[in-house]
């Protein structure tokens, strides 16, 4: 097995804004996994807030790249606990690994990721898509470019009543709103009531992580639900997050993959919690792994591919909210764009 790192820079259709940063671009590391006959792919994007860059996981797969491919036979959770303690620091490089394996361990016997879980399709369940802060007049634009079922918003201003009730009058669609971490308890409590008169389906992480009195008071007395995404990274915090949380969001490059987040969706549905995956600013590539995951959850938010002016790779594909399996085994990925800024 042959281990080999590509880096892509995605840029995206519009610029995109949250509570605490905005951009127009990211970078992303692409792992092969490559045994001649067949290759797997894996993808994690760099994020300043978790304080990861590319060069930082090139550096710590590339020191370890002959540990990686002397393990090129064993199960996907054997590869895990093996790669772990190597990568216990940089989750998101584990994350890129971590899909590239189960998707060449598919491959290798013929099946769709999913199939070869012992999972069957969830064809009910819908993607959002993401509107990010932006003047009114460009995020009814940006819904109006692309008219979906399920809108998530991203909020964490000072007018951010006024937005949804303008953004309401132009759609008829369900609503998601993600703070990431702006609001405080009592603002909270209050933008729930009104909210939920304006069709809002759940507040995700509107409270920092840090504010765990806060996030558990908010959790009693909100009249929506509260789903956590900051406040849960990586498995141990699934159980940090009960009585503090309705759901929670997984994120494969904070929690180190789709093995562990198999283990995060297991710990949330016996702790009766809700359960989403989300993404990042990703390709196919690392959409296509959340669409494996898409059986066991209740929610999903997997549009990044659709956010891109260009995608490197093909994989599944979303259609007014639905997602559509690629014909492939593993994870169904097809890399298109063979010119990354960097191969190593």
């Amino acid at each position: 097995m042959e281990l080999i790192l590509r880096t892509y820079k995605l840029v995206l259709k519009h610029t995109f804004t949250i509570s605490r940063q905005s951009f127009d671009s990211k970078l992303v590391l692409v792992v092969e996994l490559k045994d001649g006959e067949f290759s797997g792919y894996g993808e994690a994007s760099e994020n300043p807030y978790y304080h990861i860059e590319i060069d930082d996981m090139i550096r710590d797969l590339s020191s370890i790249k002959k540990s990686i491919e002397i393990n090129d036979r064993v199960a996907p959770e054997t590869f895990w606990d093996k790669m772990y303690p190597l990568l216990k620091d940089n989750m998101f490089a584990l994350c890129a690994l971590d899909i590239a394996y189960n998707d060449l361990y598919a491959r290798r016997k013929g099946k769709k990721l999913y199939d070869l879980w012992g999972l069957q399709k969830n064809d009910a369940i819908l993607s959002n898509f993401t509107i990010g802060i932006d003047s009114i007049d460009k995020m009814v634009s940006k819904m109006k470019e692309t008219p979906w079922p399920i809108y998530k918003i991203k909020l964490g201003t000072k007018d951010d009543l006024f937005i949804i009730k303008e953004l309401r009058q132009h759609s008829d669609a369900i609503f998601r709103i993600d703070a990431n971490g702006a609001w405080g308890v009592d603002e909270t409590l209050h933008n729930a009531i009104e909210l939920k008169k304006l069709g809002v389906e759940f507040l995700e992480q509107p409270l920092a992580a840090d504010n765990l009195e806060g996030n558990r008071f908010v959790f009693k007395h909100s009249v929506l639900p509260i789903i956590a995404d900051e406040s849960c990274q990586i498995e141990r915090d699934v159980e940090n997050c009960d009585q503090m949380f309705h759901g929670i969001n997984i994120k494969l490059v904070k929690c180190g993959g789709l093995t562990p987040a198999r283990r995060m969706l297991k710990k949330a549905k016996a702790l009766g919690m809700k359960s989403m995956v989300g993404c990042m600013t990703e390709s196919s590539i690392g959409i296509s792994a959340i669409a494996q995951l898409l059986p066991e959850l209740d929610y999903v938010d997997m549009d990044g591919a659709m956010l891109l002016t260009k995608d490197i790779a093909s994989g599944v594909t979303l259609k007014n909210g639905r997602i559509y399996y690629a014909s492939g085994n593993g994870t169904g990925v097809k890399l298109v764009d063979n010119n990354p800024i960097k191969i190593i």
